[in-house]
């Protein structure tokens, strides 16, 4: 909690159906962000929760997140394969930052994301 903040979505049973990572800029968990931007790692949503909204709940509140804590922009790394998840994040304003691309292992490359707020 001291470094990021992670949130769940759970249906009206309690069931797990999504999971987002908040950080800020310069904590452990950061990956590409820079000073004044937040950063949302690891968005995950169950199989069985897909086209039900939860990646668009949990993006927006890290969005309104973001602004909350005066972020100037919010940045993102995804893997080249995500394709749904390119579509919700450019459809929410999102733009490539192909400069910050980058590789945490040698045969795993992610591409990036920013959405200035």
């Amino acid at each position: 909690a001291r470094d990021a903040e992670l949130v769940v979505a759970l249906d009206d049973d309690g069931m797990l159906l999504g999971t987002v990572t908040f950080c800020r800029a310069g904590t452990p968990w950061a990956e590409v962000s820079r000073p004044g931007e937040g950063e949302f790692r690891m968005l995950a949503v169950a199989p069985t929760a897909r086209g039900r909204g939860v990646g668009h709940t949990l993006t927006v509140w890290c969005l309104d997140r973001a602004r909350a804590e005066g972020c100037t922009a919010i940045v993102l790394s995804t893997l080249p394969v995500m394709a749904a998840a390119h579509r919700l994040y450019e459809r929410l304003g999102f733009v490539r930052t192909p400069e910050q691309d980058w590789y945490p292992a040698p045969d795993v490359h992610l591409l990036t994301y920013r959405l200035d707020l």
